[in-house]
């Protein structure tokens, strides 16, 4: 794995730092398991933003609804 140095506040270090040393991750595991959590983090709010869309225009929140009926996925419990 190659590294890099990026810059950041001594703020933002010592919070990454006590994350780390809560779980005894190192630093680079830590600050990519932080990236990872933001950038999921802001997929689930691009989709919710998309179904807040999708449910303000009627027709639309019915074709959805329809559509994953179609297409989903029986678990055989019910």
């Amino acid at each position: 794995m190659t590294t890099t140095t990026i810059r950041v506040d001594l703020e933002t270090r010592q919070a990454l730092l006590d994350l780390a040393a809560e779980t005894g991750d190192t630093l680079i595991a830590t600050t990519r398991a932080a990236a990872e959590a933001l950038r999921r983090q802001r997929f689930a709010h691009h989709v919710s933003d998309e179904i807040s869309a999708l449910r303000s225009d009627p027709k639309a929140w019915a074709d959805y609804l329809a559509d994953a009926e179609v297409t989903s996925v029986r678990d055989g419990i019910a």
